[in-house]
């Protein structure tokens, strides 16, 4: 499905406002702590890969080679692939740090790409999320009215995950001092159960 997500320029000009508006500090509370061998699952354009400390080893992925045509001139020392987080083509235990920035909303199978970062994942690694998620309350109920239209105008986002729910059950536990919420914005790390 094409959408914004899927137009390269026109995603990067629309992330730009939202950084300006706050989504820079959300980005870099992301990579605070990030370190070894990170991989960044979905990518993108590559706008949070500059960020990481420079003493790391940096891997991306995204299903959207026009998208890692941008981020491989934002990041030039990432090593950068086409794939999907259902099926990482990497060896078990192979990343200290495992990140996602804004793109699990996308995912196909949920279940599946955390099962793939759980697989991936060093064992005493750790998984760090930058999503958007579904609000409680009235918010959540028209987040919920909006999905199928929303879903169709951007590419693949769902704007009503449960993202904190699903890390949950894929086995692994969100440490509590590194949560940060606003609003559907959350950021956390979380560690094999």
């Amino acid at each position: 499905m094409r959408g914004i997500e899927h137009i390269p320029w026109l995603y990067d000009a629309g992330m730009a406002v939202c950084e300006r508006l706050g989504l820079g500090s959300w980005r870099r509370a992301l990579v605070c702590g990030a370190g070894g061998r990170i991989l960044e699952v979905g990518c993108g354009t590559g706008r949070t890969l500059p960020l990481y400390p420079a003493n790391t080893t940096l891997w991306g992925i995204d299903p959207d080679a026009a998208a890692l045509e941008r981020a491989r001139r934002r990041a030039p020392q990432a090593a950068l692939c086409v794939g999907r987080a259902e099926a990482l083509p990497f060896a078990d235990g192979s990343f200290d740090t495992v990140t996602t920035s804004l793109s699990f909303c996308s995912v196909g199978d949920v279940a599946a790409g955390l099962g793939e970062i759980r697989r991936v994942l060093a064992a005493d690694g750790v998984l760090r999320m930058l999503e958007h998620v579904r609000s409680a309350g009235l918010t959540g109920r028209v987040q919920d009215r909006l999905q199928p239209a929303w879903t169709a105008v951007s590419g693949g986002c769902h704007l009503n995950r449960d993202t904190e729910t699903a890390v949950t059950a894929a086995g692994f536990r969100i440490d509590p001092g590194s949560r940060r919420a606003r609003g559907v914005m959350r950021c956390f790390a979380a560690y094999k159960a």
